[in-house]
Protein backbone atom coordinates (compact mmCIF):
# COMPACT_ATOMS: atom_id res chain seq x y z
CA UNK A 1 0.00 0.00 0.00
CA UNK A 2 1.46 3.09 -1.22
CA UNK A 3 0.36 6.76 0.23
CA UNK A 4 1.17 10.36 -1.36
CA UNK A 5 1.12 13.35 1.12
CA UNK A 6 1.17 16.97 -0.46
CA UNK A 7 2.33 19.32 2.62
CA UNK A 8 4.75 17.18 3.66
CA UNK A 9 6.90 19.79 5.07
CA UNK A 10 4.41 20.95 7.09
CA UNK A 11 3.81 19.73 10.73
CA UNK A 12 0.91 17.81 9.92
CA UNK A 13 2.04 16.59 6.82
CA UNK A 14 4.98 15.65 8.60
CA UNK A 15 3.16 13.72 11.53
CA UNK A 16 0.97 11.85 8.48
CA UNK A 17 3.82 10.50 7.14
CA UNK A 18 5.73 9.39 9.95
CA UNK A 19 2.61 8.07 11.52
CA UNK A 20 2.19 6.38 8.00
CA UNK A 21 5.92 4.81 8.16
CA UNK A 22 5.16 3.81 11.34
CA UNK A 23 2.34 1.17 10.30
CA UNK A 24 4.42 0.38 7.47
CA UNK A 25 3.08 2.41 4.60
CA UNK A 26 5.13 3.16 1.77
CA UNK A 27 5.54 6.82 1.46
CA UNK A 28 5.67 9.34 -1.23
CA UNK A 29 6.27 12.88 0.36
CA UNK A 30 5.25 15.79 -2.45
CA UNK A 31 6.85 19.21 -1.94
CA UNK A 32 7.10 22.41 -4.17
CA UNK A 33 10.79 23.06 -5.40
CA UNK A 34 11.56 25.99 -2.69
CA UNK A 35 10.32 23.78 0.77
CA UNK A 36 12.25 23.65 3.54
CA UNK A 37 12.89 20.08 4.06
CA UNK A 38 13.57 19.97 7.65
CA UNK A 39 10.10 18.57 8.93
CA UNK A 40 10.96 15.08 7.13
CA UNK A 41 14.81 15.11 9.02
CA UNK A 42 15.34 11.10 9.73
CA UNK A 43 12.23 9.79 7.69
CA UNK A 44 12.81 7.76 4.99
CA UNK A 45 10.61 8.22 2.25
CA UNK A 46 9.98 8.64 -1.71
CA UNK A 47 9.82 12.80 -2.47
CA UNK A 48 8.32 13.95 -5.50
CA UNK A 49 8.09 17.97 -6.49
CA UNK A 50 4.80 19.28 -7.02
CA UNK A 51 2.31 21.96 -6.89
CA UNK A 52 -0.99 22.55 -6.52
CA UNK A 53 -1.77 24.64 -9.50
CA UNK A 54 0.39 22.60 -11.96
CA UNK A 55 -2.19 19.68 -12.18
CA UNK A 56 0.08 17.12 -14.60
CA UNK A 57 2.45 17.38 -11.79
CA UNK A 58 -0.34 16.31 -9.57
CA UNK A 59 -1.32 13.39 -11.22
CA UNK A 60 2.07 12.23 -12.00
CA UNK A 61 2.47 12.39 -7.71
CA UNK A 62 -0.23 10.25 -7.60
CA UNK A 63 0.89 7.93 -10.01
CA UNK A 64 1.17 3.94 -8.21
CA UNK A 65 -0.34 5.17 -5.21
CA UNK A 66 -3.70 3.76 -3.29
CA UNK A 67 -4.01 6.83 -0.96
CA UNK A 68 -3.93 10.60 -1.24
CA UNK A 69 -3.43 12.61 1.94
CA UNK A 70 -4.31 16.08 1.01
CA UNK A 71 -2.73 18.11 3.80
CA UNK A 72 -1.10 21.09 1.96
CA UNK A 73 -2.95 24.60 2.84
CA UNK A 74 -2.52 28.16 4.28
CA UNK A 75 -2.65 27.54 7.91
CA UNK A 76 -0.65 30.75 9.14
CA UNK A 77 -3.90 32.71 8.44
CA UNK A 78 -2.60 35.70 10.53
CA UNK A 79 0.40 36.22 8.28
CA UNK A 80 -0.82 35.47 5.04
CA UNK A 81 -3.64 37.85 2.78
CA UNK A 82 -7.42 36.58 2.60
CA UNK A 83 -6.82 36.54 -1.39
CA UNK A 84 -3.82 33.41 -1.06
CA UNK A 85 -5.89 31.87 1.99
CA UNK A 86 -8.71 30.93 -0.81
CA UNK A 87 -6.83 30.37 -3.90
CA UNK A 88 -4.71 27.57 -1.92
CA UNK A 89 -7.40 26.42 0.53
CA UNK A 90 -10.05 25.89 -2.30
CA UNK A 91 -8.86 25.83 -5.94
CA UNK A 92 -5.64 23.91 -4.42
CA UNK A 93 -8.12 21.48 -2.99
CA UNK A 94 -10.14 21.75 -6.52
CA UNK A 95 -7.46 20.40 -8.13
CA UNK A 96 -5.93 18.02 -6.17
CA UNK A 97 -9.69 16.77 -6.09
CA UNK A 98 -9.60 16.55 -10.04
CA UNK A 99 -6.25 14.75 -10.08
CA UNK A 100 -7.00 12.40 -7.88
CA UNK A 101 -10.19 11.61 -9.99
CA UNK A 102 -7.81 11.33 -13.05
CA UNK A 103 -5.72 9.24 -11.29
CA UNK A 104 -8.08 6.28 -9.91
CA UNK A 105 -6.91 7.01 -6.24
CA UNK A 106 -8.47 4.20 -4.51
CA UNK A 107 -9.40 6.89 -1.25
CA UNK A 108 -8.60 10.70 -0.26
CA UNK A 109 -8.16 12.26 2.92
CA UNK A 110 -8.25 15.46 3.09
CA UNK A 111 -7.06 17.88 5.99
CA UNK A 112 -9.45 20.18 6.93
CA UNK A 113 -9.91 21.97 10.06
CA UNK A 114 -11.93 23.13 13.12
CA UNK A 115 -12.02 26.79 11.43
CA UNK A 116 -14.38 24.76 9.37
CA UNK A 117 -17.05 24.03 12.58
CA UNK A 118 -17.24 27.94 12.82
CA UNK A 119 -17.37 29.18 16.77
CA UNK A 120 -19.61 26.85 19.35
CA UNK A 121 -22.44 28.52 21.16
CA UNK A 122 -21.63 29.67 24.34
CA UNK A 123 -20.94 26.59 26.56
CA UNK A 124 -21.79 24.19 23.81
CA UNK A 125 -18.77 21.79 21.95
CA UNK A 126 -17.47 21.63 18.53
CA UNK A 127 -18.60 18.13 16.67
CA UNK A 128 -19.26 16.76 13.16
CA UNK A 129 -22.08 18.14 13.03
CA UNK A 130 -21.36 22.04 13.51
CA UNK A 131 -22.12 24.22 10.54
CA UNK A 132 -19.68 27.25 9.74
CA UNK A 133 -21.72 30.16 11.62
CA UNK A 134 -19.25 33.41 10.90
CA UNK A 135 -19.37 36.03 8.35
CA UNK A 136 -16.62 35.31 5.83
CA UNK A 137 -14.46 38.20 6.71
CA UNK A 138 -14.42 37.44 10.11
CA UNK A 139 -11.94 34.56 9.88
CA UNK A 140 -11.36 33.80 6.10
CA UNK A 141 -9.20 30.43 6.75
CA UNK A 142 -12.18 28.84 8.68
CA UNK A 143 -14.35 30.08 5.36
CA UNK A 144 -11.81 28.84 3.31
CA UNK A 145 -11.52 25.27 4.56
CA UNK A 146 -15.48 25.31 5.08
CA UNK A 147 -15.56 25.80 1.23
CA UNK A 148 -13.11 23.12 0.58
CA UNK A 149 -14.89 20.72 2.36
CA UNK A 150 -18.28 21.31 0.01
CA UNK A 151 -15.52 21.07 -3.41
CA UNK A 152 -14.49 17.55 -1.73
CA UNK A 153 -18.13 16.25 -0.95
CA UNK A 154 -19.08 17.04 -4.53
CA UNK A 155 -16.57 14.31 -5.65
CA UNK A 156 -17.94 11.95 -3.22
CA UNK A 157 -21.14 12.72 -4.93
CA UNK A 158 -19.46 11.61 -7.97
CA UNK A 159 -17.87 8.41 -6.72
CA UNK A 160 -14.31 9.30 -4.94
CA UNK A 161 -13.49 7.75 -1.59
CA UNK A 162 -12.84 10.29 0.61
CA UNK A 163 -12.55 11.10 4.32
CA UNK A 164 -12.43 14.61 6.35
CA UNK A 165 -10.15 15.20 9.05
CA UNK A 166 -10.74 18.31 11.06
CA UNK A 167 -7.49 18.68 13.50
CA UNK A 168 -7.98 21.39 16.17
CA UNK A 169 -4.81 23.69 17.20
CA UNK A 170 -1.62 21.44 16.69
CA UNK A 171 1.40 20.90 19.18
CA UNK A 172 4.43 19.00 18.71
CA UNK A 173 7.43 17.94 16.62
CA UNK A 174 8.27 18.56 13.29
CA UNK A 175 6.24 22.15 13.37
CA UNK A 176 9.43 23.84 11.22
CA UNK A 177 6.72 26.81 10.12
CA UNK A 178 6.67 27.48 13.88
CA UNK A 179 2.67 27.60 13.49
CA UNK A 180 1.65 26.20 17.03
CA UNK A 181 5.31 26.28 18.36
CA UNK A 182 5.18 30.05 17.88
CA UNK A 183 3.42 29.78 21.49
CA UNK A 184 6.80 28.42 22.87
CA UNK A 185 8.72 31.13 21.35
CA UNK A 186 6.47 34.16 22.48
CA UNK A 187 6.24 32.33 26.35
CA UNK A 188 10.96 31.72 26.54
CA UNK A 189 10.87 35.16 25.18
CA UNK A 190 8.56 36.69 28.12
CA UNK A 191 6.63 38.38 25.36
CA UNK A 192 3.76 36.21 27.03
CA UNK A 193 2.54 38.18 30.02
CA UNK A 194 -1.12 38.70 29.40
CA UNK A 195 -3.46 35.80 28.56
CA UNK A 196 -6.41 36.34 26.37
CA UNK A 197 -9.96 35.45 28.15
CA UNK A 198 -11.21 32.56 25.95
CA UNK A 199 -10.00 28.92 24.91
CA UNK A 200 -9.53 26.26 22.28
CA UNK A 201 -8.84 22.74 21.47
CA UNK A 202 -4.78 21.60 21.42
CA UNK A 203 -4.27 18.23 19.85
CA UNK A 204 -0.78 16.23 20.01
CA UNK A 205 0.85 16.28 17.01
CA UNK A 206 1.63 12.42 16.39
CA UNK A 207 -2.34 12.21 17.63
CA UNK A 208 -3.31 14.04 14.67
CA UNK A 209 -0.42 12.02 12.31
CA UNK A 210 -1.95 8.57 13.82
CA UNK A 211 -5.38 10.04 13.05
CA UNK A 212 -5.09 10.81 9.34
CA UNK A 213 -4.25 7.28 9.11
CA UNK A 214 -7.14 5.79 11.03
CA UNK A 215 -9.30 8.15 8.83
CA UNK A 216 -7.50 6.40 5.74
CA UNK A 217 -7.82 2.94 7.49
CA UNK A 218 -11.32 2.93 9.59
CA UNK A 219 -12.80 5.94 8.58
CA UNK A 220 -16.44 6.04 6.36
CA UNK A 221 -16.70 7.55 3.06
CA UNK A 222 -18.16 11.51 3.08
CA UNK A 223 -17.75 11.68 6.95
CA UNK A 224 -16.01 14.13 9.17
CA UNK A 225 -13.71 12.86 11.97
CA UNK A 226 -12.80 15.47 14.74
CA UNK A 227 -9.10 15.29 15.83
CA UNK A 228 -8.79 16.96 19.06
CA UNK A 229 -7.10 16.39 22.22
CA UNK A 230 -7.51 18.71 25.32
CA UNK A 231 -9.88 22.14 25.93
CA UNK A 232 -7.85 24.83 27.89
CA UNK A 233 -8.30 28.07 28.47
CA UNK A 234 -5.55 30.12 26.55
CA UNK A 235 -4.14 31.19 30.34
CA UNK A 236 -3.35 27.50 30.89
CA UNK A 237 -2.18 27.07 27.82
CA UNK A 238 0.68 29.70 28.57
CA UNK A 239 1.01 28.63 32.25
CA UNK A 240 1.93 25.02 31.05
CA UNK A 241 4.29 25.90 28.73
CA UNK A 242 5.94 28.52 30.52
CA UNK A 243 6.57 25.24 33.04
CA UNK A 244 8.35 23.46 30.37
CA UNK A 245 9.85 25.81 28.45
CA UNK A 246 11.27 27.94 31.63
CA UNK A 247 9.23 31.20 30.37
CA UNK A 248 7.43 33.65 32.57
CA UNK A 249 3.68 32.31 33.24
CA UNK A 250 0.85 35.39 32.61
CA UNK A 251 -0.18 37.43 35.06
CA UNK A 252 -3.28 39.25 33.83
CA UNK A 253 -5.83 37.61 31.93
CA UNK A 254 -7.90 40.41 29.36
CA UNK A 255 -11.47 40.76 29.73
CA UNK A 256 -13.31 40.11 26.25
CA UNK A 257 -14.29 43.92 26.22
CA UNK A 258 -10.51 45.19 26.49
CA UNK A 259 -9.89 42.70 23.28
CA UNK A 260 -13.12 43.83 21.72
CA UNK A 261 -11.28 46.86 21.66
CA UNK A 262 -7.70 45.91 20.62
CA UNK A 263 -9.70 43.86 17.53
CA UNK A 264 -10.85 46.95 16.24
CA UNK A 265 -7.26 48.76 16.93
CA UNK A 266 -5.77 46.45 14.97
CA UNK A 267 -8.50 46.56 12.09
CA UNK A 268 -8.52 49.98 11.59
CA UNK A 269 -4.45 50.62 11.83
CA UNK A 270 -2.66 47.73 10.09
CA UNK A 271 -2.42 49.29 7.18
CA UNK A 272 0.13 51.97 8.86
CA UNK A 273 1.57 49.40 11.81
CA UNK A 274 2.78 45.97 10.96
CA UNK A 275 0.86 43.98 14.37
CA UNK A 276 2.55 40.15 15.18
CA UNK A 277 -2.05 39.10 15.24
CA UNK A 278 -4.59 39.87 12.94
CA UNK A 279 -7.95 41.30 13.94
CA UNK A 280 -9.31 37.97 13.12
CA UNK A 281 -7.20 36.21 15.88
CA UNK A 282 -7.80 38.62 18.51
CA UNK A 283 -11.60 38.36 18.03
CA UNK A 284 -10.88 34.41 18.18
CA UNK A 285 -8.53 34.34 20.98
CA UNK A 286 -11.76 35.84 22.95
CA UNK A 287 -14.16 32.54 22.30
CA UNK A 288 -14.17 29.28 23.63
CA UNK A 289 -13.80 27.00 20.63
CA UNK A 290 -13.53 24.24 22.33
CA UNK A 291 -14.03 20.56 20.83
CA UNK A 292 -15.46 17.00 20.98
CA UNK A 293 -13.45 13.79 19.69
CA UNK A 294 -15.46 11.22 20.87
CA UNK A 295 -16.74 10.54 17.24
CA UNK A 296 -12.89 9.97 16.08
CA UNK A 297 -12.03 7.73 19.29
CA UNK A 298 -15.45 5.78 18.57
CA UNK A 299 -14.91 4.52 15.58
CA UNK A 300 -11.16 5.22 14.67
CA UNK A 301 -9.50 4.32 17.65
CA UNK A 302 -8.25 7.77 17.97
CA UNK A 303 -5.45 8.18 20.76
CA UNK A 304 -5.35 11.57 23.19
CA UNK A 305 -2.23 12.50 24.09
CA UNK A 306 -2.02 15.13 27.18
CA UNK A 307 -1.41 18.56 26.26
CA UNK A 308 1.83 18.95 28.05
CA UNK A 309 3.39 16.08 27.07
CA UNK A 310 2.90 17.24 23.05
CA UNK A 311 4.36 20.69 24.42
CA UNK A 312 7.73 18.87 25.66
CA UNK A 313 7.83 17.01 22.28
CA UNK A 314 7.70 20.12 20.57
CA UNK A 315 10.18 21.53 22.91
CA UNK A 316 12.72 18.88 22.80
CA UNK A 317 12.18 18.90 18.96
CA UNK A 318 13.41 22.28 18.68
CA UNK A 319 15.77 21.90 21.17
CA UNK A 320 17.64 18.81 19.20
CA UNK A 321 18.37 21.61 16.92
CA UNK A 322 19.57 24.15 18.14
CA UNK A 323 16.19 26.04 17.56
CA UNK A 324 15.31 27.21 20.94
Amino acid sequence: MKALVTGSTGCVGANVVAALLRRGYDVRAMHRPTSKLDALEGLEVERVVGDLFDPPSLVRAMEGCDWVFHVAAVSDYWRTPPEVIYRVNVEGTRNVVEAALRAGVRRLIYTSSVGALGVPPEGRLLDESSIFNLPPHRFPYGHSKHLAEEVVQEAVAEGLDAVIVNPAAVMGPRDAHWIGGSVLQEVRQGRAWFAPPGGTCWAAATDVGEGHVLAAERGRTGERYLLGGENLTHRRVLEIVARVVGGREPWITFPRWVMGGLERFVRLTRRFVRFPFSPEQVWLSAREIYCDSGKAVRELGYPQTPFRVAVEEAYRWYRERGWM
